[in-house]
């Protein structure tokens, strides 16, 4: 290659550079323009200036909930408990259901591409895309007042992300135990048993620990809308101006979210 050939070449290589690191730039400017208009859009008009005084004003407002009542305390245990049974129950039935959904979504081992594969990714999208107070409100509506429509909730809320996970996870297994179970007349059943689910089940377990851990804090908020727990009582203390109450029963979220957070922890670490 000839030096003005090799001169050409290095002009185009530093003329796309140049026009690389132009367009990122620019992309960045784009992105710090949209950032500044949201805050000026959403926060500054949005927000009623007069009303959130200075400083002043703002530490009066965090006093009222100092010191915490420990009156409240001895009406904490069954609330404690039950939120954290919501958590459980509604992780236990979200994993019954998210199994054949993650069967039928797996595009790799679905039983019918044309039907099941999208009814399955269907009830993946429907469940994850509501929000837990959401699916709270319709099964409060529906089954009435308690810790039910919370477990219902909580599972409703789960059943989309351990399935679309799972499923993900077997779409990316290694064929070649399916094939070789395949070759020596192995029917379906043995395929999912001995070639997908030992691969699959360490990641799956992961992810039903994790979604536990983050049920505990969705039961916790479940109460907001009528359906128990720590949550309701949280929602009575602060209806009723205790706000030191409010502070005790937050204390109490805490020390549940503490204990989930160390569960899931040893849980995940047990498993790899």
């Amino acid at each position: 290659m000839s030096h003005e050939n090799i001169d050409q070449h290095l002009d185009t290589i530093l003329s796309n550079r140049l026009k690389s690191k132009a367009i990122r730039y620019t992309g960045y400017l784009i992105l710090f323009g949209l950032i500044l208009w949201s805050i000026e859009s959403t926060i500054i008009k949005d927000t009623d200036w007069a009303r959130v005084g200075g400083p002043a004003s703002l530490f009066k407002a965090v006093a009222r909930f100092f010191p915490p009542d420990p009156s409240v305390f001895k009406h904490l245990l069954g609330p404690t408990i039950e939120t954290f049974m919501i958590a459980c129950l509604g992780t236990m039935i979200a994993v019954v259901i998210s199994l054949p959904v993650a069967w039928c979504a797996a595009l790799n081992i679905t039983p019918s591409k044309l039907i099941a594969y999208p009814i399955g990714r269907a009830i993946m999208t429907l469940t994850r895309s509501v929000h837990e107070i959401v699916w709270g409100l319709i099964f409060v509506s529906a089954v009435g007042l308690g810790a039910f429509p919370g477990i219902l909730a909580v599972s409703m809320r789960s059943i989309g992300f351990i399935s679309k996970l799972t499923a993900e996870a077997v779409e990316d297994i290694d064929p070649g135990p399916l094939e070789a179970i395949k070759a020596v007349g192995g029917n379906g059943l043995q395929v999912i048993l001995f070639g997908v689910v030992p691969q699959v089940l360490p990641i799956f377990l992961g992810h039903v620990i994790f979604q536990w851990d983050i049920n505990i804090r969705r039961a916790t908020i479940m109460g907001l809308v009528g359906a128990g727990g720590l949550g309701l009582t949280f929602h009575r203390q602060l209806v009723m101006y205790n706000y030191g109450g409010v502070t005790t029963v937050i204390i109490a979220i805490i020390f549940l979210i503490a204990i989930g957070e160390v569960c899931s922890y040893y849980g995940r670490k047990a498993i790899h």
